[in-house]
């Protein structure tokens, strides 16, 4: 999502950090960051799968703000205030609390946060999960978190037993007493804890006392997911609750013009059928009752100007658009007069289609909505939003509303979207009871917020060495930014549009234009501008390494002179390839390098290409992505990213013709399979810098990575994604 604010972290946590503390009789002590008032720590959704989810009768309002507690049984819950849509913060931001409250990962319970304002996303500025920015944002306050408690204890047991506090030491939850052999575990202490002074400033461990971080430990979820007692929204069951399907415009932004729902209402177990904003909701006692009545549905509807939309005519467009100067994004030097003098001259063109996201888990939400208040069950990316949502629609205080958060079965930015969580609230309100909303797979696939396609012009000219002396990109895209964060939106540029390039090369006159194209809703999809960019940025250093007759990595290692860190992770990648070493005919092997939410990534492939197919033997993928807290986790972002982003390269594409999107389901939206798969090494490259992100950052490189492999392999430029067998001919 939105670019790293390096400010931010850099602030220092000091001055904007401070503990809350809460006291109750029985539920032992509780403490958080950045508390405004002290509560009781809330009584969340656990996330393991109840036997039936149930709807409570609204409580008192809760400011939560705890986000460590210790029982009086010793147990210790630290609260997770991100979503876990398979990236690993539940065990991230667990170990963190857990290193420096000095308790054993295996005795650390967690909750999800309920929404509340107390749980903003620093980076952000709203309570929400994307833009890697979970470990980025929450591991120094988290760390605190868990080392003011620590602090807390001790200081409980030294009053306790009547000694200094400099006398004790902790151990895996427990407070010892060296000098008397005495060992007391932090359940009998929380009375006294919560009545010690709340540390404004606790020092952290340093990194060579470090336990926890750093280690490969069992993921929390991952007993959970494997017995099948995780979670899902796909799960809940809530008491009397029926199911919803709603038909939708078939082109995006189309209005109902009229419905007949006698053979909807005919189907057996369809209880009701009405309109909501989004279309026609279907309401079952089950979803294949819902599904049924929801295809039995006549409906007629007005589909508006977006009828005209098509793939084709806006490729035209772009084509036609770049013939003028854009919005200048970005300028360094004086491009128009380098070109000028220029004598090796390169102008090309790039041309990336729409992406739906396709999570494996259908999208769906439940609400239960009452004139008393609000229960919301959904896998999402942002509590904070979803009560935003639920409050406008439903008029009730935000206090009312309840959101109970479970696992995701994949997000990539789609969950950060809304959609599906108003429909289930707008059902759930006209029906009068319980309701969730299941999206179809084609549901899914027709009304996606894609990836924004992308038509990048570029112009680059050489100076005598073969470097490049001037350098011009002229994109054209829609703007996910002016929809979602309008804020963002500023003098008609859309940031996002054109991050990622530019950056770490050496480029003296360099110039970045932008072009916003509408007509398709569009959204945030993993990485967001960078997984175009960098496609446009690598294949082109590519080209020109080519014109300059030298090596794609020793030439990327000269413009990389003042980016060491980037500068090492190429290094490591050729290193660990055999770059350089031949490969037999039809082979090749393609370099990339990027840049994206603080973290240096770069990616060597391998492909094979025969019989018009491009086949990916191979991925090494080094990382430099600051401190980080559980390498495995790092390691399988990594090779989620590049799975992710060869699906892509090599498959998927969104075609729209009169307005309607022409894919439907997995026949032809295809994503790579199992037997698809490369093999990935992925290297971690140790770093004292501060973390970066890593749920975003393996996707960029892995599209140019591979276009020049098949380059190397076949000669053949590929500037246009996903490859087909006429682009290798």
């Amino acid at each position: 999502m939105a670019s790293e604010h390096r400010n931010t972290m850099e602030q220092g946590v000091s001055r904007r950090f401070f503990l809350g503390l809460v006291m109750s009789a029985g539920a032992g002590f509780a403490i958080g960051c950045e508390s405004t008032a002290p509560t009781l720590p809330p009584k969340v959704a656990t996330n393991e799968k109840p036997q039936e989810a149930k709807v409570e009768a609204p409580k008192a309002p809760f400011v939560p703000d705890a986000w460590i507690r210790v029982a009086p049984d010793s147990t210790v819950t630290v609260v997770i205030d991100k979503a876990e849509m398979g990236q690993g913060v539940e065990t991230a931001l667990a170990m963190l609390a857990a290193e420096e409250l000095h308790v054993a990962l295996s005795s650390v319970k967690t909750e999800w946060a309920p929404a509340d304002p107390a749980y903003k996303n620093k980076l952000f500025g709203m309570q929400a999960t994307g833009g890697s920015t979970t470990i980025r944002g929450d591991m120094v306050p988290m760390r605190k978190a868990g080392a003011a408690a620590r602090m807390m204890l001790v200081a409980a047991a030294a009053e306790k037993l009547g000694v200094s506090a400099d006398e004790l030491s902790t151990e895996t939850g427990h407070v010892l007493h060296a000098k008397t052999n005495q060992r007391i575990p932090y359940g009998d202490l929380v009375e006294l804890a919560a009545k010690q002074k709340v540390p404004q400033d606790p020092p952290l461990a340093a990194r060579n006392q470090h336990e926890l971080i750093g280690t490969r430990p069992q993921r929390i979820d991952a007993r959970a997911k494997g017995a099948g007692k995780a979670q899902f929204g796909i799960d809940v069951k809530v008491p009397d609750m029926k199911t919803a399907v709603v038909v939708r415009s078939p082109v995006p932004g189309g209005k109902v013009a009229k419905f007949d729902a006698e053979k909807a209402l005919a189907v057996r177990n369809v209880r009701k059928v009405f309109q909501i904003s989004s279309g026609i909701a279907v309401v079952a006692d089950n979803f294949w009752a819902a599904k049924k009545g929801a295809e039995a549905l006549t409906v007629t509807w007005d589909p508006g100007a977006g009828a005209a939309v098509s793939t084709d005519k806006l490729l035209e467009d772009a084509k036609n658009l770049v013939k003028k100067p854009g919005l200048v994004a970005q300028q360094k030097g004086d491009f128009d007069a380098a070109w000028k003098k220029a004598k090796k001259k390169l102008e090309v063109t790039y041309e990336q289609p729409f992406q739906a996201h396709a999570p494996m888990e259908p999208l769906n939400a439940a609400a239960h909505v009452r004139a008393d208040g609000c229960d919301i069950w959904a896998g999402h990316q942002a509590a904070g939003i979803v009560q935003m949502v639920a409050a406008k629609v439903t008029g009730l205080e935000p206090k009312a509303i309840k959101v109970h958060t479970t696992y995701l079965g994949g997000g990539f930015g789609r969950r950060f979207e809304m959609d599906f969580v108003l429909e289930a609230i707008e059902a759930s309100k006209q029906f009068g009871g319980p309701v969730k909303v299941v999206w179809t797979r084609e549901d899914d696939i027709r009304h996606d917020y894609y990836r924004p396609a992308t038509y990048s012009a570029v112009k680059a000219a050489l100076g005598a060495d073969g470097m490049p002396l001037a350098v011009r990109y002229q994109v054209v895209g829609a703007s996910v930014m002016a929809r979602v964060f309008p804020q963002n939106f500023k003098d008609g540029i859309d940031k996002s549009s054109v991050e990622g390039l530019g950056e770490e090369y050496a480029l003296p006159n360099l110039k970045i234009e932008y072009h916003r194209q509408e007509g398709v809703p569009v959204g945030f999809w993993r990485s967001v501008g960078h997984s175009t960019n960098a496609f446009v940025q690598e294949s082109l250093l590519d080209e020109l390494a080519t014109m300059a007759k030298m090596d794609p990595v020793e030439y990327r290692r000269k413009l990389l002179a003042d980016s060491p860190r980037m500068k090492r992770v190429l290094e490591v990648v050729a290193n660990k390839s055999g770059w350089g070493t031949a490969l037999e005919k039809g082979r090749g092997r393609g370099v990339a390098v990027h840049h994206s939410f603080g973290s240096y990534i770069a990616q060597v492939a391998e492909v094979t290409v025969a019989g018009g197919k491009v086949k990916v033997d191979r991925v090494i993928c080094a990382v430099d992505c600051g401190e980080f807290v559980h390498p495995g986790i790092v390691e399988a972002q990594m090779e989620s990213g590049i799975i992710f982003g060869l699906t892509a390269v090599l498959k998927s594409s969104i075609r729209i013709e009169e307005g309607k999107v022409k894919q439907a389901n997995f026949h032809n939206f295809k994503l790579i399979g199992m037997d698809e798969a490369p093999a990935i090494e992925v290297y971690v490259v140790p770093s004292g810098e501060a973390p970066g992100g890593t749920g975003e950052p393996g996707t960029p490189p892995i599209a140019p990575a591979v276009a020049n492999a098949v380059f190397a392999a076949t000669g053949k430029r590929i500037r246009r994604l996903p490859i087909t067998a006429d682009d290798l001919k």
